[in-house]
């Protein structure tokens, strides 16, 4: 399985932010307007149609919404499982500047460093370093 984001009209935004917190070299993105066709939701949009990258040994994708079409509620999370207190933190720190703190990170009974986050796009991350 493979994480898929959808955003309002941000993706173009969130993805490079993302690639640059994950390290990721991979990133492609393609614009409703440069699909073979622009007859259908997308249309000429400049929105994202489709982009990707590999991070953490996994792979990311995000869309943006047609034009006009609601952003519906997500109840989704990411989960991040790094190996060590220092990555998790880093990754934490990184995707909560500008975001919104929901759990503050620090140890738990089942993680010596956890933390959850919503980003500034609005996408909701928990962050686990793998217990010793």
């Amino acid at each position: 399985m493979f994480p898929y984001i959808h955003f309002d009209g941000i993706c173009a935004e969130a993805m490079p932010f993302y690639a640059g917190v994950f390290g990721a070299s991979d990133l492609q993105m393609m614009r409703y307007n440069q699909a073979p066709s622009t007859e259908g939701p997308g249309g000429a949009s400049d929105r994202v149609m489709h982009s990707q990258m590999t991070a953490m040994g996994s792979t990311l994708m995000a869309s943006d919404y047609p034009p006009g079409m609601g952003a519906p509620q997500s109840g989704m999370s990411i989960m991040l499982a790094p190996a060590t207190v220092a990555e998790a933190k880093r990754l934490y720190d990184a995707l909560a500047d500008g975001g919104a703190i929901i759990h503050a990170f620090g140890p738990t009974f089942f993680s010596p460093g956890f933390g959850m986050v919503k980003d500034r796009f609005g996408t909701h991350w928990i962050v686990g370093a793998a217990a010793a």
